[in-house]
């Protein structure tokens, strides 16, 4: 399995998906020392899930676009997410930290196209009780749909760091499906709610509250 010694890890509050674009404002310095290495050696760096501890498991990412440069040493940038690994060893020797990596694969299977079009449906009405506009190119030519799909699925930190670990396309798809067929309902039903609101102006069960 392939690994990556010293690689720059910058800890965030979220989950990366290989693929999935992000845009960064680097402000601090050890940052902006990471940046620099990395543009200068055309390197990753490691994005990892860090609340009140360290996820185990990060994804890769690569400087896309420099977007904005300030004059006082700040950054704008946008990255995209490549490969996931797992963290084996952190050091902090640098003004940033570094961490030795195995790189994560998928273990082999093939799609179940059952559970595909299946989440694919459950995604799409998602979309539309959002107000978003529902897109089919978006579910086409795409090698893990579910990293796609987990980008806009209402899922918590914790959630998504779940999907990330998953080792097969199918896991994370059964795991999108479950959650979707838990709140979709609760989304309908406040939509419902929201639209008696609209029409009715109250509810008749419950009278005004007096002034």
């Amino acid at each position: 399995m392939d690994s990556i010694d010293s690689l720059p890890l910058f800890p965030l509050s979220l989950v990366l998906y290989p693929g999935e674009r992000l845009p960064l404002h680097i402000f601090e310095e050890r940052y902006r020392e990471l940046t620099q290495y990395c543009l200068e050696h055309d390197a990753p760096f490691g994005i990892v899930r860090a609340d009140e501890s360290w996820a185990e498991v990060g994804t890769t990412a690569r400087i896309d676009q420099i977007l904005k440069e300030y004059e006082d040493g700040r950054m704008d940038i946008a990255v995209e997410g490549e490969t996931r690994f797992r963290i084996e060893e952190v050091y902090d020797q640098l003004s940033y930290y570094t961490a030795d990596v195995t790189l994560v694969q998928d273990e082999d299977s093939e799609v179940d196209l059952e559970l595909k079009e299946r989440v694919i449906t459950q995604h799409m009405k998602l979309l539309e009780l959002a107000g978003r506009t529902v897109r089919p190119d978006l579910y086409e030519d795409v090698d893990r749909l579910s990293f796609v799909l987990a980008q806009n699925a209402v899922l918590d930190s914790d959630q998504k760091q779940e999907v990330l670990e998953f080792r097969t396309e199918n896991e994370r798809i059964r795991y999108l499906i479950h959650h979707f067929e838990s709140v979709i309902p609760r989304i309908e039903q406040q939509e419902g709610v929201q639209r008696r609101i609209r029409s009715n102006g109250h509810f008749k069960d419950f009278p005004p509250e007096e002034v």
